[in-house]
């Protein structure tokens, strides 16, 4: 005959766990055994977390801006790859006496090292709304003192090392400062130099200079009119001189001035020179113009009636020096002091000559002198410019290491230290309880079902009503012996006993989950020593 499907009546399947009930109980309490024996020797795992407040600086931004800038995440990130560096780690590792079980003592310490980095982990959170920033630090570890202190320890080395950090950078940056201030100091030196050279090498061509060296020229132009003005009226009256004397020697001396023809030239030359002088700033009727001209004309024709005379009628100069000379002293004086003034005059329009070249010069250099001078200028301003923006973050960078340094600038504070764990993280005690009960459970109904499967008789009247399609008259209930009966007593007062048994099994197990297995056990101890 088939095997009969399983009904899924509630009532016959709470009679059919009552029936098999042995079925359920085993298995129950192997697993709650099971459970137990796992709570107490799998290698329990703790956790210790400490959270850390990034508080900002105390002194405002608005007196002090702080030179280390950066993303909290960034320098977190940064100062755990410090922290958990390898000489770090090592030293936490000899401190606490870590991987000092037996089962560790032949691992390496690169090994040991890469196995505790992995235990410790950094989270950042951050709160927008109070602008705060803050992360946790998290350690685990067999031992839950040790995993207290080492997360403790952890957590002063991170607030140390941030310390440490601030400081470093700041100071490093007031160095960087300080070596720059110092280059462009130099260069500005430098250009200063360069542009003082530059003024004393092309002293009275500046700029500054132009207005002076104008003035300077109108006045020396002005002089050398005079002067040459002044010299002309003394060839006049040196020339007037020598007629005057001629025309003694012709009345009754003999005078010899010592001037040859080509002397007469010459003066003649030099007197269309000063008219041309004069006549650049007189007009043509002006007194000392027409006495110019008239004496020019005089000395021209002076200088024909000579050159159309014999020739021995022109007495040589050799001839005239070996006669007699006979000057009045009055003629000898005058004579000494045109010809004294004449040669100071010539001097001083030579020299004023070469003044004005001088400074028409200068005036023409100006111009140029201007743009050297201009790029000098600016390039001193840059460097200038450059220097006092160094000097003033300089002077800000001394005072944000003085505040990193007396520790008011931005830090970490612990606000929940690590504590000693009670009860383990791993293994999660919580889904180890409901996947025995569970496992327990279903093993027991597992096997019921398995059994009734494979049975093939029938259990209800209704069973053979549907399978044999006839009508069940009646039923005959099952006949029990003194016997069966003192037995059936007895198997369910084991069954009672088995059951509490399995309730104590479970609820110690429960009691492993939630309280863990050393207060568990007190409290068992408890209980037994009454």
């Amino acid at each position: 005959m088939a095997s009969q499907p399983i009904p899924m009546d509630p009532k016959y399947i709470i009679d059919l766990v009552i029936k098999r009930r042995w079925i359920v109980m085993i298995p129950f309490a192997l697993a709650m055994v099971a459970g137990i024996y796992l709570s107490i020797t799998l290698p329990k795992i703790f956790e210790a977390s400490t959270l850390i407040l990034i508080q900002p600086q105390r002194v405002p931004q608005n007196y002090v801006q702080s030179i280390v800038e950066s993303d909290p995440s960034e320098r977190i990130s940064t100062l755990s790859q410090q922290v958990l560096s390898r000489t770090n780690l090592e030293n936490i590792i000899t401190e606490f006496k870590l991987f000092t079980d037996p089962d560790s003592s032949s691992m390496y310490m690169e090994d040991k090292v890469n196995n505790l980095r992995k235990r410790i982990s950094v989270n950042v959170s951050s709160d927008r709304r109070r602008g705060t920033d803050s992360f946790s630090l998290t350690f685990q570890g067999k031992s839950p003192q040790t995993v207290m202190k080492v997360t403790n320890a952890l957590a002063s080395y991170f607030i140390d090392e941030n310390l440490r950090v601030r400081e470093a950078q700041a100071v490093g940056t007031s160095d960087f400062l300080d070596a720059e201030l110092q280059s462009m100091k130099h260069r500005l030196e430098e250009v200063e130099a360069q542009l003082k050279r530059y003024r004393e090498s092309y002293m009275g061509e500046l700029p500054e200079q132009l207005d002076s060296n104008l003035r300077i020229l109108d006045r020396l132009q002005e002089h050398l009119g005079e002067s040459q003005q002044n010299l002309s009226e003394a060839k006049i009256r040196l020339v007037t001189l020598q007629n005057e004397a001629a025309t003694s020697r012709d009345q009754s001396t003999t005078v010899i001035i010592g001037q040859d023809s080509q002397q007469e030239t010459n003066d003649v030359d030099q007197m269309r020179a000063q008219l041309e002088s004069l006549l650049s700033r007189y007009t043509a009727r002006h007194p000392d113009v027409v006495r110019l001209k008239a004496r020019i004309a005089e000395m021209e024709k002076q200088a024909q009636a000579d050159a159309q005379s014999e020739p021995g009628d022109v007495p040589t100069i050799d001839s005239e020096r070996r006669q007699p000379v006979s000057l009045s002293p009055e003629y000898r004086t005058q004579y000494a002091e045109i010809t004294q003034e004449m040669r100071r005059l010539q001097a001083d329009v030579e020299d004023t000559k070469r003044q004005i070249s001088t400074y028409q010069k200068r005036v023409e250099n100006t111009p140029k002198r201007e743009q050297e001078l201009l790029s000098l200028r600016r390039d001193y301003q840059n460097i200038q410019t450059t220097y006092d923006s160094l000097l003033a973050r300089k002077l800000e960078a001394e005072i944000a290491v003085n505040m990193e340094r007396k520790q008011k600038g931005e830090q970490f504070r612990i606000l929940d230290p690590a504590k000693m764990p009670q009860k383990p993280v791993k293994p999660d005690m919580q889904k180890l309880f409901i996947m025995v009960v569970g496992a327990g459970l279903a093993i027991g109904g597992g096997i019921i079902f398995l059994l009734e499967y494979m049975d093939s008789s029938f259990k209800r009247p209704e069973d053979i009503e549907e399978d044999l399609e006839l009508p069940v008259l009646c039923t005959v209930p099952q006949i029990i012996s003194r016997k069966s009966r003192i037995l059936r007593r007895f198997e369910y007062a084991s069954c009672t006993a088995f059951g509490f048994m399995s309730f104590i099994l479970f609820a110690g197990f429960a009691a492993l989950t939630q309280k863990g297995v050393e207060p568990t056990l007190e409290l068992v101890r408890k209980l037994v020593n009454g």
